[in-house]
């Protein structure tokens, strides 16, 4: 049988009006008998960084002994937590990492008390300390996101994704002398440039579709009722002339999710413009009044990035520090950061543990799309590796001592899975950074305090 290398480029875009369409992993991209079709097979590894802020109940004293967060036993045969329960479906892909410290975010000096919590996001994928400063000389340190970017994001149209779900400051002071931009990301592209983070489904929506157009451009195609995909069809018509059957299939699957996320988006824009109340008035418009339904749509937009090549790194943070929000689907009436000052006590840090599970239960819906996107010779959280946790400890004492942490994923077969580690007390969570970077094939010597890998 003759086999024909021809095939299609693994960059290929698909362009319209202000449009710009990456596309999913092809047969037609592998032509077969060449080095090209083993390096797609097992291609590079994408990294997502998520942040949920103000610690764990089961970083208390209290919470600890009663294993609300890390398993008791260690090792394959561990038992699931009360908050980690939600992710018992993939088992094989989890990597829980018990018992880390994160002493960057702490305070260095006595005029630094009290700042935990606008120091904790800058840490939290640097493990480094941030200078106190309320004007422009911040100092951090380059977070692990962008120190892959920079790596591999040359090699695709974005660089790393930047992604939050709570409003930012953006600029000025906050409290204890912190300039407000330390806690309104966790991206930090050298120790003194912060990235900012991307609220608005809508724009993360542009950033990925859009073919850096005019903004006229843009905003002309947004007026327009259609989709985005009306403007490539001739486009997409032409290109699945030359596809297989099975191509055809996964491409027009792909194009479906792409339109039905931007369906999405247009029903909460309409929504938000239509006079109705909004629970989250100073929002934007392409934000809407569902944490679910927020956080599900930045998780399918990075999904989607990974699955085009887009970029194969995202930072997402899910909150922010001091943040008083009320999360009707918890079952949990009290505020956020009132919750996790418990004082202590320990029903109150029952409550805690409760909210800190509901967050952790928004995770499966992310894993599980990953899983079911095919990728070279497996899927994509075969080929991914996902860092979720907080900065924080217990957020009542502003610690951030056994801070919570778990990664899922295999890293391209990098990471096992399916285990429960628990690491000296006093292990630098910089130890968990560091190892990441390994995993994901960027060789460093050293991250903010680490001292050496965590056999993972």
């Amino acid at each position: 049988m003759y086999i024909t290398k021809k095939h299609l480029s693994r960059r290929t875009i698909l362009r319209g009006m202000g449009v710009g369409i990456g596309l999913p992993l092809l047969d037609s991209m592998i032509p077969a008998q060449t080095p090209l079709s083993k390096t797609a097979a097992k291609p590079l590894s994408r990294l997502c960084c998520i942040e949920m802020v103000h610690g764990a109940a089961g970083s208390t004293v209290d919470g600890s002994a009663k294993h609300y967060w890390s398993p008791e036993k260690e090792g394959r045969d561990f038992e699931w937590s009360q908050t980690l329960e939600p992710l018992k479906d993939f088992r094989d892909y989890l990597t829980i990492i018990s018992d880390t410290d994160l002493l960057p975010a702490g305070a260095y000096h006595e005029n630094e008390e009290g700042g935990d919590h606008f120091r904790s996001s800058s840490s939290f994928l640097t493990a480094s300390h941030a200078k106190m400063t309320e004007g422009a000389d911040l100092f951090c340190g380059t977070s692990i996101d962008q120190l892959y970017a920079q790596q591999f994001g040359q090699d695709t149209p974005l660089p790393s994704i930047q992604l939050c779900i709570e409003s930012q400051y953006a600029s000025g002071s906050c409290d204890y002398g912190y300039a407000c931009v330390y806690s309104d990301t966790i991206v930090w592209s050298s120790p003194t440039q912060p990235l900012p983070m991307t609220i608005d489904p809508r724009m993360a929506f542009e950033s990925l579709f859009g073919d850096g157009s005019t903004a006229e451009e843009r905003a002309a195609r947004q007026r327009m009722n259609g989709s985005i995909l009306d403007r490539i069809t001739h486009r997409v018509t032409a290109l699945q002339k030359d596809l297989s059957a099975q191509d055809r299939g996964r491409l027009n699957d792909y194009l479906d999710d792409v339109r039905e996320i931007e369906r999405r988006i247009q029903k909460i824009e309409e929504h938000n413009t239509s006079g109705v109340a909004r629970a989250l008035p100073a929002a934007p418009v392409g934000v809407p009044d569902s944490f679910d339904e927020h956080v599900k749509l930045m998780f399918d937009l990075q999904a989607l990035a990974f699955q085009t090549n887009t970029t194969r790194v995202s930072a997402f943070k899910m909150s922010r520090d001091v943040c008083q929000r009320v999360y009707p689907d918890s079952g949990v009436k009290t505020p956020f950061h009132s919750c996790s000052h418990h004082n202590e006590v320990p029903t109150r840090i029952a409550e805690f543990a409760k909210l800190n599970r509901y967050h952790v239960s928004l995770l499966p819906y992310f894993l599980e799309k990953l899983k079911k996107t095919p990728d070279g010779d497996g899927n994509l959280l075969d080929h991914s590796l996902i860092l979720y946790g907080s900065p924080l400890g217990d957020s009542n004492a502003h610690n951030h001592i056994r801070v919570p942490i778990f990664l899922a994923g295999h890293a391209g077969g990098g990471v096992k899975g399916g285990q429960h580690i628990r690491c000296k007390p006093g292990t630098p969570m910089a130890n968990v950074l560091l190892t990441v970077m390994h995993k994901v094939g960027v060789n460093l010597d050293k991250i903010g305090d680490s001292t050496g890998d965590i056999a993972i």
